[in-house]
């Protein structure tokens, strides 16, 4: 289902560091109401649905911000 490949999908060349944006992606990404918290947050809840349609959606839908 998935593939790990250890390369960027497109090249990179960072010429100097810019830390305002570094701080604002990983706000995004690992902040209280990012990507990450969410997918987190839906794939948590899918044990606490009563019907197996309601976890596969959930199931869904977290794996689908994981892709974010």
């Amino acid at each position: 289902m998935f593939k790990y490949a250890k390369r960027l999908q497109y090249p990179i060349n960072i010429k100097k560091k810019d830390i305002n944006m570094a701080k604002q992606l990983i706000t995004q990404y690992g902040g209280s109401n990012g990507e990450l918290a969410a997918a987190l947050r839906y794939l948590n809840q899918r044990y606490t649905m009563p019907d197996q349609k309601g976890q596969a959606l959930l199931t869904d839908i977290g794996t689908e911000e994981l892709v974010h």
